[in-house]
């Protein structure tokens, strides 16, 4: 089944809101299996809107429209669909109780117009709206699906998981399960990554293979069908086996975690506390750790330490590196990493020392990057890179990079 989404609204192409609900909806119809070749914007104009219908309906079996099912007269999406296919709008008695409802309980008005809500394509599938008024819908015409929901994301997100997603399996008589995993990479690019599992992309049928590149990370979802779950995920390990053999060394974690996740999980089962020293990044590595819950466990502290005086004089970097080396050196990430530790009793020192942009600075160019990493009695590791992108770019990258390194070397101890 192919699809395509067709978000109606002028505010979507005024830029005044983006159009979340084709992502949102693009994910769901992936773990469907079901593929998304088009997402079309069109605005609160009926002839514009029946026009993208026919082009639709030339090239795509599902159509999801989002948005124009409300009170106004701008929401035109159910008249303009019901003259393209040839249906009858009728009122839905079970949605307009829902709608006065809806009234009763917020202890509002009911206008006349809020009426037209209730209005559903004759024949259609009603799918409730347990968080508004504007009930959605689904029918088929000519082997074609269609299916209408509500433009606020509060209202479609859970239509959709709810009674959508359970529409769509039924229409398909798919009877298959549908399980996806989603491997989470870091320290390789999008474009390495595919060629080292080039092969497998191009050979895949069950399960499938999507690449998805994004703030600086990689993540492959794996997306496997079959009647039984358990041959499901064996078919998910046999394929994440095939992949972790030959880039292993950059997965970090699966679904929705992180980077600062995981190793905030790692040091609280290793009952081991850190601190950082941070010029470059201003104390992002330290705001990204404190923002979860339970930091006051493993989080000692952190010192910004911007300028050399503080360099010096708080976190005792030698005068004589600052003044050979530079504030941007291996040497100067090593003593910050050693010196935080020690000054503030933790058991790993991290620091980040480098130049953002947007000029060179000690004549090393933009995007000289140093992490140090002090782990307890163990010699000081120095991670040189060397970054492109914008000033926040760079900093977001850094400290993203230095909890990669901080869990690599804590996987390291622990195996």
């Amino acid at each position: 089944m192919n699809a395509e989404i067709i978000a109606v609204g002028s505010e979507l192409l005024l830029g005044q809101i983006a159009n979340t609900n084709a992502q949102f909806l693009s994910k769901q119809l992936a773990e469907l299996g079901i593929n998304v070749y088009y997402h079309t914007v069109v605005g609160d104009n009926p002839n514009r809107l029946e026009d993208a219908i026919k082009i639709s309906q030339s090239r795509s079996d599902l159509i999801i429209f989002t948005g124009g099912l409300g009170p106004t007269k701008d929401d035109l999406t159910k008249e303009t669909i019901a003259r393209v296919v040839g249906k009858q709008l009728v009122f839905d008695e079970a949605a307009l109780r829902s709608i006065e409802d809806y009234f009763k309980k917020t202890n509002r008005h009911m206008t006349e117009n809020n009426k037209k809500q209730a209005l559903v394509l004759e024949g259609s599938e009603i799918l409730p709206n347990d968080h508004g008024m504007a009930p959605g819908m689904g029918f088929e015409v000519d082997k074609i699906t269609y299916m209408l929901f509500p433009g606020p994301p509060k209202e479609l997100n859970p239509m959709f998981l709810s009674y959508g997603g359970p529409f769509l399996l039924k229409s398909l008589g798919v009877v298959e399960r549908i399980e996806s995993r989603v491997l989470r990479f870091f320290g390789i690019g999008e474009s390495q990554l595919e060629t080292e599992i080039e092969d497998l992309i191009d050979n895949q049928t069950n399960p499938t293979i999507a690449p998805l590149a994004g703030d600086g990370e990689v993540t492959l979802r794996l997306t496997a069908k079959h009647n039984s779950l358990d041959v499901a995920n064996q078919l998910l390990d046999r394929t994440e086996a095939e992949i972790v053999k030959r880039v292993g060394k950059f997965l970090y974690g699966y679904d929705s975690t992180s980077l600062v996740n995981e190793l905030m999980n790692m040091l609280k089962t290793s009952k081991l506390t850190i601190a950082s020293a941070e010029s470059l990044t201003g104390g992002l590595f330290s705001e990204e750790l404190t923002n979860l819950a339970g930091s006051s466990a493993v989080v000692k502290g952190g010192i910004v330490c911007y300028t050399n005086e503080v360099k010096e004089h708080v976190l005792h970097v030698k005068k004589e590196t600052l003044d050979t080396d530079g504030a941007v050196s291996s040497s100067t990430a090593e003593q910050l990493a050693e010196n935080v530790k020690k000054l503030l009793k933790s058991d790993i020192g991290i620091s980040f020392t480098g130049v953002a942009g947007p000029s060179e600075s000690e004549g090393k160019p933009v995007g000289t990057v140093y992490i140090g990493i002090s782990y307890l009695d163990q010699p000081t590791k120095v991670f040189p890179l060397q970054l492109a992108g914008s000033r926040q770019g760079i900093r977001a990258r850094t400290v993203k990079y230095g909890f990669y390194y901080l869990l690599q070397l804590l996987n390291e101890q622990k195996n």
